[in-house]
Formats: C-alpha cells, sequence, structure tokens
C-alpha cells in the first residue's frame, strides 16, 4: 500500500513538473537567433526564429550606428520610425533620435548626440560622427552575437574616441534581451563635461511615449530649440517606473538601478527595460527618461541632474580606456514586467559581466 501511495505522489509530481515546463518553456528555453552580416548594405540583421529582431545599420548617410527597428516577440515596433520610415500620427521631433545608440552631447567640445541631417552645413564642425569600420565577429545560435569596432571623429577625420561594442542577443517566447558591453579608448585626451544629452539612448514608438496636454520645448546646448507636440491621443499609454520607485515624468533626473517604460501596443502590454551594471561609471545611472519618448541612460551627466550638488567631470587621458555595460529587456504580454523579474534578470546581468 505505502509503495502505491509513493508511486501516485512520485507520478503527481512528475505531472505537476511536466505541466509546469509546457507552461513556462517560454521564459526557460532560448530561441533560435541568426546574426548576418550583409556588408554591401551596411548592415547586420538579427532574427529570432525567421523574424526580424533588429538591424544593426551603419551607413554614410547616418551620423551613428544604431540598433534599428527593433521588434518585441509579438512582432510589435517598439522604435519610432521618424525619419528613417516615419509611421502615421507619429512625432517627428528630434530627428538625431534613432533606434537604440550610444553616444554624448560634449566629447572635447563637439556634439555627438545632437548631430543629424537637420544640422545646416556651416554648424557641422561643431558636431562628431561614429563610424563604424569593422565588424569583428558575428555568430548565431541560441545567442546571437555581434561586435563591431567604431571611431569617435571631429568633421576633419580626427580620431578622438576608438570604440569597441559587443551586442549579445538572446530570447524567449515573450522576451527579447540585448546585452551591449562597449569600451572606449581614447585616441588623444579626452574631456566629457556633465552635460543632459547622453549616454545610452532609445527613442520609442508613439504609443510608448506619456500622455501631455502640453507643447513642449527643448533647447540643446548650441541654442536650438525643438518643439515637441501634445500626446494626448488615445494610442498613448506609457509609463515610467523605477528601481527605487519613482514613476511617470518623476523617473526624469532620477537615479535608479533600472528603469521600466510601459504601455499599451497592438494586444499586449510592451515592458522595456533599461538595466544599469554595478562596474559602470556613475552607478546607479541618472535617467534621461522623458515622456515624449526618448528614453536615456546618462551616467556622465550628474551636474545637471543633481542640479550642481554632485560633478562628475569625466576624462581620459590618451591611451586610457573605460568601459560601459547596459542590458535592454523587452517583454510583451498581458501585464508589464513585475520589479521581482527585473531585480533577477539584474542579478544575472551582474553575473556574467563581472
Amino acid at each position: 500500500m505505502f509503495i502505491l501511495q509513493l508511486y501516485d505522489c512520485c507520478m503527481k509530481n512528475f505531472l505537476n513538473l511536466i505541466c509546469f515546463l509546457l507552461f513556462t518553456t517560454g521564459n526557460i528555453f532560448s530561441q533560435d537567433i541568426k546574426v548576418v552580416p550583409i556588408p554591401s548594405q551596411q548592415k547586420v540583421v538579427i532574427t529570432i526564429d525567421n523574424k526580424l529582431f533588429t538591424e544593426f545599420i551603419y551607413p554614410d548617410s547616418l551620423e551613428k550606428p544604431v540598433l534599428y527597428p527593433i521588434y518585441a516577440a509579438d512582432g510589435e515596433i517598439i522604435t519610432r520610425g521618424f525619419p528613417i520610415s516615419p509611421r502615421p500620427n507619429e512625432p517627428t521631433d528630434h530627428p538625431h533620435h534613432i533606434g537604440l545608440w550610444m553616444n554624448y552631447e560634449n566629447v572635447n567640445g563637439l556634439d555627438f548626440w545632437n548631430n543629424s541631417y537637420a544640422i545646416p552645413a556651416e554648424k557641422k564642425s561643431s558636431y562628431g560622427w561614429i563610424k563604424t569600420n569593422k565588424i569583428i565577429e558575428t555568430k548565431s545560435g541560441r545567442e546571437g552575437v555581434l561586435k563591431y569596432n567604431a571611431e569617435w571623429k571631429d568633421i576633419k577625420g580626427n580620431i578622438l574616441l576608438s570604440e569597441t561594442t559587443g551586442f549579445i542577443f538572446s530570447a524567449t517566447a515573450n522576451e527579447r534581451i540585448i546585452d551591449r558591453i562597449t569600451t572606449l579608448t581614447a585616441n588623444t585626451d579626452v574631456s566629457m563635461p556633465d552635460v543632459k544629452d547622453g549616454f545610452l539612448g532609445l527613442r520609442v514608438a508613439h504609443e510608448l511615449e506619456l500622455p501631455s496636454k502640453d507643447e513642449r520645448e527643448f533647447t540643446d546646448n548650441k541654442g536650438n530649440i525643438t518643439k515637441v507636440k501634445v500626446s494626448n491621443d488615445s494610442l498613448v499609454s506609457g509609463n515610467y517606473l523605477t528601481s527605487e520607485g519613482k514613476t511617470g515624468d518623476a523617473a526624469w533626473s532620477t537615479r535608479a538601478k533600472w528603469c521600466m517604460l510601459y504601455g499599451k501596443k497592438g494586444n499586449d502590454t510592451i515592458s522595456i527595460a533599461i538595466i544599469d551594471h554595478p562596474k559602470n561609471i556613475g552607478y546607479p545611472t541618472y535617467w534621461h527618461a522623458r515622456g515624449y519618448g526618448l528614453f536615456a541612460a546618462n551616467p556622465l551627466g550628474q551636474k545637471i541632474f543633481s542640479n550642481g550638488k554632485e560633478t562628475l567631470a569625466f576624462k581620459l587621458k590618451k591611451g586610457e580606456s573605460v568601459t560601459f555595460r547596459y542590458r535592454i529587456v523587452i517583454n510583451a504580454s498581458k501585464q508589464r514586467l513585475m520589479s521581482e523579474e527585473i531585480n533577477n534578470l539584474a542579478d544575472v546581468f551582474t553575473k556574467m559581466y563581472q
């Protein structure tokens, strides 16, 4: 009798385990990821189960390389289309906000952040370019890998910084993860004083903006004014939440280990979490997270975000290097990611890059 009871108990636990695995398969088994370089088009295409996830594009027409577009697991695009492929009803402000990128507003006085086709030719000498000069590695499989070299240059082609960036792409049924590891090496003495516009940036789709009743104006460090129109139509449903509990517009200019933007798009709730790494300078980072769709982490702008209470004044001497590590998580499901889930993803990320 005891043996029969033990057998029944074991079978019940076994069946429960099978049901659990079947229910959570999408969250424990990664997908088939392909990373395919297309040099003739100056891009690398990343697909998951033969569906487009994102592209790394570095054409000569752009002032920096970017990941664009980016799709969630349910097929919803999470990046704004403008200025490359504009979509109806989306805003057309800040033409330098394209996909996911990394640069900064002041590197030895040159503005890398705000450079775009919209800058008049007579002002271009005040701006900088990031040019990809080599795709070092691409790897497909259960994880996708892309590694490249780029150079941060002035208008004359002088190199200020050499960049080596590695992307690691991973996925489950509902989730897409991008780990970005970037090392910058100074080709000359480099100063990156505390400014607002930087550092890791993402411009999201219109639906993920925060509702707004007022038109807003933003002025860059050269006096250029950008107007952002009202975003209060029924499509707009975004909200911010940080690891420290800040929500909405209050997330801007605060420190946190991670920040999440979430909102309704299509049939699902899209959650986008950017996770800082303890080894990064300025950890936990300040968040340059704007309601109109700019979602950025800026560890270098401490004086601006603290109203002068802190100053970083980051510098590199010629030959010195610095590494930045970030994780971007994109989840599509019926409800937003919970804080505990993001904390777990952050813990894994921390242990991966000690």
